[in-house]
C-alpha cells in the first residue's frame, strides 16, 4: 500500500508541477490533487491523514488547503492554487526543519544548502517554522 501511496502522491505532485507550468491548466491541477490527497491517504492511511487535516490547530489550514482543491476543480485554478500553497506551507510547516536537515546530508544538495547565502535563509526559516511549532505545542499541549 505504501509503494503505490507514493506513486500516487509522486505523479499528484508532477501533475500539480505540470499543471502550473503549463500556465495553471486546470485539468491537470485538479488530477494532481487528487493523486496528491490520495497517496497521502495511501500512504498514512484513511485514519491518520483524517486526524492529520481535522486537528483543531490546524483547521484553518485545512480549510485553505481543501477549499483550493475546491476552487481549482470548479475551475478557477489561479486562486485555488494560492489557497492551496498558503494551507499547504500551514499543515507543513512542522516538517520544513527535517526536510532541510534531511537535505543538509545529501551530498550534492547539502554542499549547495550551505552556501553562505542559502544557509542563512535557510536557517531563519528553520527557526520560524520550529518556533511556530513549538508554540502550538505549548498552546494545546501536545508535547506529551
Amino acid at each position: 500500500m505504501i509503494k503505490i501511496g507514493m506513486g500516487l502522491t509522486g505523479f499528484g505532485v508532477f501533475f500539480l508541477f505540470f499543471g502550473m507550468i503549463l500556465f495553471f491548466d486546470k485539468a491537470l491541477l485538479a488530477i494532481g490533487n487528487v493523486l496528491f490527497v490520495a497517496g497521502l491517504a495511501f500512504v498514512i492511511g484513511l485514519e491518520r491523514t483524517f486526524r492529520f487535516f481535522f486537528q483543531k490547530h490546524k483547521m484553518k489550514a485545512t480549510g485553505f488547503f481543501l477549499g483550493g482543491v475546491f476552487v481549482v476543480l470548479i475551475g478557477w485554478p489561479l486562486i485555488g492554487m494560492i489557497f492551496e500553497i498558503y494551507g499547504f506551507f500551514l499543515l507543513f510547516r512542522g516538517f520544513f526543519p527535517v526536510v532541510v536537515g534531511f537535505i543538509r546530508r545529501v551530498p550534492v544538495l547539502g554542499s549547495l544548502l550551505n552556501l553562505p547565502g542559502i544557509r542563512s535563509v535557510s536557517n531563519v526559516f528553520s527557526n520560524i517554522f520550529l518556533s511556530q511549532q513549538n508554540t502550538y505545542l505549548m498552546l494545546f499541549n501536545l508535547s506529551n
